[in-house]
């Protein structure tokens, strides 16, 4: 049977629509015409009746329907399902023939086209005689019509058109050829016709061309239990499985319309059950295979389209499923045909196959059947061999697996996907696509390689083997030989050791062996592929990229230290183990760095001491040396890529070639492996342990950094820091070097990285005799120190001036060059050495300041013109002692109420939390704005430490005085006293009242006596004081 018979019939797979025949209509030449026909097709929206329109002739000839039978005794039926039934009524026979006619009710030759009318009706129907479809009349009018009942003109003459060609009332429409077109329309289209049919089948696409889908699915139903109640033999079987076929498909496709999904599963579930096991004659179970699969892609493409529909899927229920399942039945129809065509077989003719008509007249049967029951011996055993050399299906299965695939991949199933694609790449060898084939395995071993499915990837291996060779691909035929060589192949060892001979056959430019179970077909010329490969002049040598697989020969590479100093050769250490049955030698083993300068110092080669032969399983250390640059000193050196070269000049060369420090696909994981067992703690008490090569860890980069210092740097300082004084720090470096340390500089000042407020309160300089301001720099960078003598020591003092309180940490960078032996090399080492001090800064003393009056009374306000006292306590907070030289007061409205300000701390020397106080007589002169608030000034103070140097710059620290509130006073008394008196002796004393307003002022004055003294004088005297007087009373 042809391939094409299992595909289901486009009738059965499309939405079934009722077919309407529309005639009298001139769509070429008639531009009303053509936009009815616009307005019944164009742009139809969803919620339109879903109709199929066609426009036909007036005398259209429809197909002729038969006589019906009287009885059905003695009546053997030829088959269940004609293979043109659903294509005639969906396509040739209407359901309703609507015939378009040009005519206005008050149309001047009314009879004339009456009657043309109803002649034109009846071609129709004698067109349709024994159809059970309707005809219908569409008048086209260019008037629109009045309402019903209005005109009774038209009322008549429809009446009398509907006589003249027997239509009822209902068939009989007007369409007025108006702005409305389109809305007429669809109202007449709600008119369709019913049909019936006594057939199940029939009823249920009769259901569905009325868009009835539920009542369509209950007759399906009903139809797939009659079609397996129906009595099977080898004859018949085929026909039943196809028409189960049609109406399963069916169901399933109205059950995802639906929104069923898990009742469509069910039913094709059941439908499997059912029929998986009528395979019929056992020398066609090939054909039972293709129709299996044919029933798992239907319903995986019924699944998928009802998904694109907004149905959701699963990963562990999607229609990858189906299709890999059909993919599975084909595979099996495949092998089953190749059985039944044996070599030496030969189509037979005449071809059983063919058919007189050129088609089936009923779905299901066989071509030699047609019209009769014959199961003769001749023909089935010419069909099975006329059906076995039909049919080609690695197109098929390619297609199928393709399909699963892509449904795998949407759903994020990475194993399905990959094992499908094995079977592709399988698919595409048998076909001999050697090309595809070879692509599909090499993408997906890369995923068996990391996950270590090692019986998985040696199967695949062994096929990409075969595909390499058959296309005489050098560098891949190498490449896998080389995998299946390997510790991820699970080949026993005379497997391995024909693969090595080929290699080695390869590697001396000789054409290697054939693969076992390679297409005898294909053998020849792959092996003239080979000879002309090996006649290609310069194609001789060769790069491999082996990091990501898993080859025969291992190599990893590691740094024996994270870091070198720049006075210590470099160590680096690679391991090479091979796999395979037999030694192997190579030629050259080289490593590349990041600096190609010293790529040079680690080449090895079989023409130097070195032994370039691998024996099986045992490890090999080659160990590489160098010196690296001054220049390099703070950057990374790191191993980009390890190459190794088989074979020779003579031959073919080919360089195994290794990103960073080497591994391969598996070495991750092995090392993982290795990380949890405790076979290295079994092998520690060996007498003679061997390498752990799972141990051997990969180590790609080392750290330059620079010679260790042989210096000590000394800090000398007495902390904290006072502010705002010159603190000095006394460096001493002291050289334990073997020559002469040249060029020392010193860097120092705040280290970097500390908050940004204290880079502009901290200055550094170098000079001792005078205060540095604010422009100085934090940092001072490269100061020259000069040499330094082998036990030699340099000194130098730093002086540092902080603004402000709190924690500092200070850099003290020593740097140098030196000479020095590396291996037999002088090199000029350049050496630093850092030093850092955290320093606290305190304040030195604490200085309060208050006012009171001639009586040390305390004072809120200052009386104007009267004299006040100002106090000042300076309360050390210095661990150390300190010196004040000298103080003094800038005014700015007071005065000074002696001659002359002299300081009281000159020369004072304060212990800790010591006080000093000074006292100093002011006055606020007359005229100043009273009832106000006014600067005093500032205190000075000039201090050092103690002990610092005395010719060093003394520190001024000013204090910034509190304001003062003026008040004016209207009268001021004061009493001249004598410092002292005798007993029964007069002590003169005299009181002074000043006026200090502008006004005069009447004064009476009484004097309160005292027990202590006798009073001669007025006790009560009265006066008047004029503005600005004073006066006296004794």
């Amino acid at each position: 049977m042809a391939g094409s018979q299992w595909d289901l019939p486009p009738e059965l797979c499309c939405r079934p629509m009722a077919f309407v025949a529309l005639t009298g209509l001139d769509v070429v030449y008639n531009a009303v015409h053509r936009a009815i026909w616009d307005a019944f097709c164009a742009n139809r929206r969803a919620d339109r009746v879903p109709i199929s329109f066609k426009v036909l002739a007036g005398d259209h000839e429809y197909p002729k329907c038969r006589t019906k039978r009287t009885s059905y005794e003695w009546y053997i039926p030829k088959g269940i399902l004609k293979t043109g039934w659903m294509n005639k009524h969906l396509n040739l026979v209407p359901a309703l023939v609507v015939l378009f006619y040009e005519l206005d009710w008050d149309d001047p030759q009314w009879k004339e086209k009456q009657s043309e009318c109803a002649t034109k009706v009846e071609i129709v129907r004698t067109s349709l005689q024994g159809r059970n479809a309707k005809v219908a009349v569409v008048l086209i009018q260019k008037k629109t019509p009045l309402p019903p009942g209005e005109d009774l003109v038209a009322s008549e003459r429809a009446q009398a058109l509907c006589t003249a060609c027997d239509l009822s009332g209902k068939s009989l429409f007007v369409l007025p050829h108006t702005d409305h077109l389109v809305g007429y329309i669809i109202r007449y289209l709600s008119s369709s016709t019913k049909q019936r049919t006594r057939h199940q089948f029939k009823i249920a696409f009769f259901s569905e061309l009325k868009q009835d889908t539920q009542n369509a699915l209950k007759y399906y139903r009903t139809a797939y239990c009659l079609v397996h109640e129906l009595r099977a033999h080898e004859t018949n079987m085929l026909e039943i499985k196809t028409m189960a076929g049609f109406i399963n498909y069916k169901i399933c496709r109205l059950c995802f319309q639906h929104n069923t999904p898990l009742d469509a599963i069910a039913q094709f579930r059941k439908h499997m059950d059912q029929c998986k096991k009528k395979i019929g004659c056992a020398e066609l179970a090939f054909e039972h295979s293709a129709w299996m699969s044919k029933q798992f892609q239907s319903f995986g493409e019924l699944f998928d389209e009802a998904i694109k529909l907004g149905l959701t899927a699963i990963q562990t229920q999607n229609p990858g499923f189906y299709y890999q399942q059909a993919a599975c039945y084909t595979q099996d129809r495949k092998q089953l045909a190749h059985q039944l065509c044996q070599a030496g077989a030969c189509y037979p003719s005449p071809d059983p196959l063919d058919t007189q008509s050129g088609g089936l007249d009923f779905y299901g049967q066989r071509p030699w059947r047609q019209g009769h029951q014959s199961t003769g011996e001749h023909f089935l055993m010419q069909s099975q061999v006329g059906m076995g050399f039909r049919f080609i299906v690695h197109e098929l299965i390619i297609a199928l697996l393709g399909n699963a695939v892509a449904q795998f991949k949407k759903y994020k199933c990475p194993r399905m996907k990959s094992h499908l694609m094995v079977q592709m790449g399988e698919e595409y060898y048998h076909a001999k696509d050697y090309t595809k084939a070879f692509k599909l395995l090499d993408y997906v071993m890369c995923d068996y390689r990391t996950e270590r499915w090692c019986a998985l990837l040696t199967d695949i291996l062994s096929t990409a083997l075969r595909c390499a060779y058959l296309m005489a691909s050098v560098k891949d035929y190498i490449l896998y030989c080389m995998e299946l060589l390997g510790r991820a192949s699970d080949l026993n060892e005379e497997q391995k050791s024909r693969i090595e001979k080929n290699l080695l056959k390869v590697l001396m430019n000789d054409v290697p062996e054939p693969e076992p179970d390679c297409d005898p077909s294909s053998v020849g010329a792959a092996r003239s592929l080979w000879t002309d490969r090996m006649a290609l002049a310069g194609s001789n040598e060769m790069t491999i990229e082996v990091q990501d697989y898993i080859p025969f020969i291992q190599c990893k590479a590691k740094f024996q230290s994270p870091s070198f100093h720049v006075d210590q050769p470099i160590q680096l250490q690679v391991f090479v183990r091979a796999d395979c049955p037999h030694p192997v030698s190579f030629n050259k083993l080289s490593v590349s760095l990041s600096n190609q300068e010293y790529n040079q110092w680690c080449v090895a080669e079989s023409s130097g001491q070195e032994d370039m032969t691998l024996l099986p399983g045992k490890p090999k250390r080659y160990r590489f040396s160098f010196v690296a640059k001054t220049e390099d000193v703070g950057k990374k050196i790191e191993i980009t890529g390890i190459e190794l070269m088989m074979g020779s000049d003579n031959g073919r060369c080919v360089f195994l070639s290794w990103r960073g420090a080497g591994g391969d696909a598996a070495s991750a994981h092995e090392a993982l492996q290795s990380s949890r067992s405790s076979r290295r703690w079994a092998r520690g008490n060996e007498a003679h342990p061997e390498l752990d090569w799972d141990g051997i860890t990969l180590q790609n980069s080392t750290m330059i950094i620079s010679r260790v210092p042989k210096i000590s740097v000394v800090l000398s300082h007495q902390p904290p820091i006072l502010t705002n004084e010159m603190y000095c720090i006394r460096l001493a470096v002291q050289s334990q070097e073997d020559a002469v340390a040249r060029d020392v500089q010193l860097t120092t000042g705040l280290k970097p990285g500390q908050d940004a407020n204290l880079s502009q309160t901290t200055h550094v300089t170098l000079e001792a005799s005078k205060v540095c301001d604010d422009s100085a720099a934090s940092l001072l960078p490269d100061v020259p120190l000069g040499d330094l003598q082998p036990g030699g020591t340099l000194e130098k003092c730093i002086y540092f001036r902080c603004g402000s309180t709190g924690p500092r940490v200070f850099l003290f960078h020593v740097a140098y060059s030196v000479e020095t032996a590396v291996e037999g090399r002088q090199i000029i080492c350049k050496c630093h050495k850092d030093e850092t001090v955290t320093i606290d800064t305190l304040v030195p003393f604490d200085v309060s300041v208050k006012f009171v009056s001639t009586k040390f009374e305390p004072l809120d306000r200052v009386a104007v013109d009267i004299p006040f006292l100002l106090l000042t306590d300076v309360v050390s907070s210095s661990p150390w002692p300190l010196l004040l030289a000298s103080s003094s007061l800038q005014l700015l409205t007071l005065t000074s109420n002696t001659p002359q300000l002299q300081s009281q701390l000159q020369e004072v020397v304060l212990q800790t939390a010591e006080c000093a106080t000074e006292c100093f007589c002011l006055r606020c002169p007359p005229g100043t704005n009273d009832n106000n608030t006014v600067a005093t000034g500032q205190y000075l103070i000039s201090w050092r430490r103690q002990s610092s140097n005395p010719d060093g710059p003394l520190i001024q620290t000013t204090v910034t005085l509190p304001h003062i509130i003026l008040e004016s006073v209207p009268v001021y008394i004061y009493a001249d006293l004598p410092s002292f008196g005798r007993v029964r002796e007069s002590l003169p004393v005299r009181y002074h009242i000043e006026n200090r307003t502008s006004l005069v002022q009447e004064v009476e004055m009484a004097v309160e006596p005292s027990d202590a003294f006798m009073f001669s004088g007025l006790k009560q005297p009265h006066g008047r004081q004029p503005e600005d007087a004073s006066i006296a009373a004794a």
